[in-house]
Parts: structure tokens; C-alpha cells; sequence
């Protein structure tokens, strides 16, 4: 590549990850080879592409079979929220992501402030809002609450399709009752891996005691590395208790209890992220070799027809949600920026170095009325749908990731770069 201007840029972005990796790796953490699963993930989502699979979000989500209509909203435009009664849990995870959640202290210790969230929610969007969780900590350790919860919400929010995530070992066919009457309608159990197998067996025996209360009885679980054998096991156990789907969620280190990890053997996916982004979600950093698992197991349930839908969840696909509610309300900002319906992110193309006087030129032939040129980076950005124009030029094209930001004090917004690829 004989373009330096070009070559500082993709530099640029290559310091911003290394710098994150180092200074995560001068803590302890460590982390997998480069790439060092990408072949294989390739290959197993090719594979799935020709089973039929649906593949959402640029790819970030996959799914056979039946999904959640709360999975589709998570991404969607209609508006999804979680609340919580209670951050208090009978179980200690050890990949246990509410450690990196605001006020959590304040909230394990005293019980979350659901009645007034869900008021505010409600003078936001006036009752519209299409999917609403209760998760926790273990909302069924606070039962009542979880009660109240969801019957203030089905006054506030009618039409919002209502689930709930649990361990389940907690469960009864007397509370099961009690929530479905109070409006839930989707039920999520969390099958821990290492639980000893006499709590594992209950935990399935109500499961397939809920599917007499709830249509949608679903397993939503991290699948950890080298497990593979007992998920087997487990798939064949979900189908006998007649599940209608799994979220398959991708494995990762919540930037806490790191020794845990390590002492497993667990390292973190290298680069973690395909764009590199502080991102609010608090799930942090995926484990290597999940993905290549969820995947793997997607495929097995196809190969026994398994009966259930599967979903996976991968850690990109949180931050979809994450980036369609930043970006979509830029859609229109500048017209040289696009809405990826795809990924979420801002798009522009570029340009840099000998590449900008051929593409100006073939860009101004096409119609093309906005080009933002830098003369410090040596670049010209446009809407990405004149890329077209370039085909035939001896040009090199990137894609930039933007997204809208909004100033530390809080008095402005406006698009900033956040990621660059090559097309």
C-alpha cells in the first residue's frame, strides 16, 4: 500500500487498541492470540448461512427458529427496558455483571427504585414502549415486589410484551400463578454450568413446570469454553422440558474477579471488540472460544432438530442496542454521514492521500454535492452511497465508524470518528 496518509490512519486506530490491550495485560488480564479464532468462526457461520439461519444486526445476532419478540425489540425502534426490584442474589457468580452497575452497593443493599423509573419511563414515551424485563439480582427473592412490578407496569405500559430472567430454582407453581396473573408473559431461566446436579435438576424440573404457565419458557445462558459435552447434555434436557427457545449469550470477564478467570484458564477474545469503543454496556470483555461454541452448538441442534428456537447473543449485539439509540436521531445530521440500519454506527467513506484528486473528480461526475476534505489528514469523506462512483479507480475506499457523541459537560453533541476499515 502506497498511501501513507492512509497508512497513519489505519495506524491510529491500531495504537488506540493496542494501548487498551496493554494496559488491561499490565492488570493481570490476559489475552488470546490475535484473530486466533476467526477462521473457525468463519467457517461455522458459512455453515450456518447454508442451514438457513437468519442473521440480524450485521451479524452480531444469528438465529433458528423461533425468537423472542423482546430479542427483537432489544435492537429495535419501539423501545425496551429493564427494571429491577432487588440486586440482592442467593447465587455469587463469578462472571456476575451488576458488580459494574451504578449505585450497586446502594441498590443490593436497600432494593432498586423501580416505582419511580417506571413513572419517568412513562412520562418519557407516554405509555408506548414495546418490551419490558425484570431481572435482578434474583427477583424472586423479592417476590412482592416483583408482583407490584409488573402489575403497575401493566397498567403504565399495556401493550409492552413483559419477561422475566431468574436462576429458577426459586420458583413454585404458587408464584409462577401469581406473576403470569400479574402480566408476564415470558419467563428466562439461567442454567448455571458448575451448580452441583441436584440443584441443576430442579432448576429443570421447574422449568418444565413453568411451560404450564407461560407460552414462552426460554434458557438464557453464557455458554463458557470447554463445556461443550455437558451443553449437549443440557440441549437435550431443554427440549424434554419443552422450551420454546435459548438465547445462547456469548461468554465474557465483567472486569472483575479476574483471578476466577484466569484460575479456569480463560482468556479474552484478542481485539475484544471489532470497533474499539468505550461502550456502556457492563458485560466488558468477551472470553475466547465462546463464540466458536455458541456457534457449534447452533449447529448441533440443527443436525438432532432440536425443537427449539436458538439464538445467539454475542457481546457485539448488546452494543448494537447501545449504538441504534445513540445514532438513529443522527440519521439526517450531515448529509456525508449515513445510519447503517445494519451495525447502528454513522458512516462516511474516505479517501486519503494520491486517492482524493481521482475520487473528487469522479465523485463531482456523479452528482456527489458533499465532501468534507482535511487537508491535515490528507482525506475526503462522502456519503458512502457514492462509493459506487469509485468502482474502476486505482483508489483505496474505508469505511469510517462514527458515532454522536456528546461533550463531558453535557452542553453539546457531534459526530466523531471511532473506527476505520478498509472496503
Amino acid at each position: 500500500m502506497n498511501n501513507p496518509a492512509l497508512q497513519n490512519a489505519l495506524r491510529e486506530y491500531d495504537r488506540v487498541r493496542d494501548t487498551y490491550i496493554d494496559q488491561l495485560r499490565a492488570k493481570g488480564v490476559k489475552f488470546a492470540e490475535p484473530g486466533s479464532s476467526d477462521a473457525r468462526c468463519i467457517e461455522l457461520r458459512e455453515e450456518l448461512a447454508r442451514r438457513g439461519a437468519t442473521f440480524r444486526n450485521a451479524g452480531a445476532s444469528i438465529v433458528t427458529g423461533w425468537l423472542s419478540p423482546a430479542c427483537v425489540e432489544c435492537t429495535g425502534n419501539q423501545g425496551s427496558e429493564t427494571f429491577s426490584t432487588t440486586l440482592k442474589c442467593h447465587r455469587d457468580c463469578y462472571f456476575c455483571f451488576n458488580h459494574n452497575l451504578s449505585n450497586y452497593q446502594d441498590f443490593f443493599d436497600n432494593g432498586c427504585p423501580w416505582e419511580e423509573e417506571l413513572t419517568a419511563m412513562y412520562e418519557r414515551c407516554g405509555g408506548d414502549l414495546a418490551a419490558l424485563a425484570v431481572t435482578g439480582g434474583e427477583p424472586l427473592l423479592s417476590l412482592e415486589g416483583t408482583i407490584q412490578l409488573l402489575e403497575r407496569a401493566r397498567e403504565l405500559f399495556p401493550k409492552a410484551h413483559k419477561r422475566m430472567y431468574t436462576s429458577g430454582d426459586l420458583l413454585t407453581r404458587e408464584s409462577a400463578a401469581r406473576l403470569r396473573d400479574a402480566g408476564l408473559q415470558e419467563i428466562r431461566f439461567s442454567v448455571k454450568q458448575d451448580d452441583p446436579a441436584d440443584r441443576q435438576e430442579l432448576v429443570l424440573q421447574n422449568m418444565a413446570m413453568a411451560t404450564e404457565y407461560f407460552d414462552q419458557v426460554m434458557v438464557e445462558m453464557p455458554i463458557i469454553p470447554g463445556t461443550k459435552e455437558r451443553m449437549v447434555e443440557l440441549l437435550h434436557r431443554f427440549a424434554e422440558a419443552g422450551i420454546a427457545g435459548m438465547n445462547l449469550l456469548e461468554f465474557c470477564f465483567p472486569c472483575h474477579n479476574w483471578e476466577e478467570f484466569d484460575r479456569r484458564g480463560f482468556v479474552v477474545r484478542n481485539p475484544p471488540y471489532p470497533v474499539m469503543y468505550d461502550y456502556s454496556y457492563s458485560g466488558a470483555l468477551p472470553i475466547a472460544g465462546s463464540e466458536e461454541l455458541c456457534l457449534e452448538l447452533m449447529l448441533y441442534g440443527l443436525d438432532q432438530e432440536l425443537p427449539f428456537g436458538m439464538h445467539y447473543c454475542s457481546l457485539e449485539n448488546k452494543h448494537r442496542s447501545e449504538m441504534r439509540q445513540m445514532n438513529e436521531c443522527a440519521a439526517k445530521a450531515h448529509p456525508a454521514f449515513q445510519f447503517d440500519e445494519g451495525d447502528f454506527f454513522l458512516k462516511t467513506a474516505k479517501v486519503f492521500g494520491p486517492d482524493v484528486p481521482p475520487a473528487r473528480s469522479a465523485l463531482a461526475a456523479a452528482g456527489c454535492q458533499t465532501m468534507l476534505e482535511d487537508p491535515d489528514e490528507q482525506s475526503l469523506a462522502f456519503p458512502p452511497s457514492y462509493l459506487p462512483a469509485l468502482r474502476g479507480l486505482d483508489v483505496q475506499p474505508a469505511s469510517c465508524f462514527c458515532v454522536l457523541a456528546t461533550d463531558q459537560d453535557g452542553g453539546g453533541r457531534y459526530i466523531t470518528e471511532v473506527g476505520l476499515e478498509l472496503l
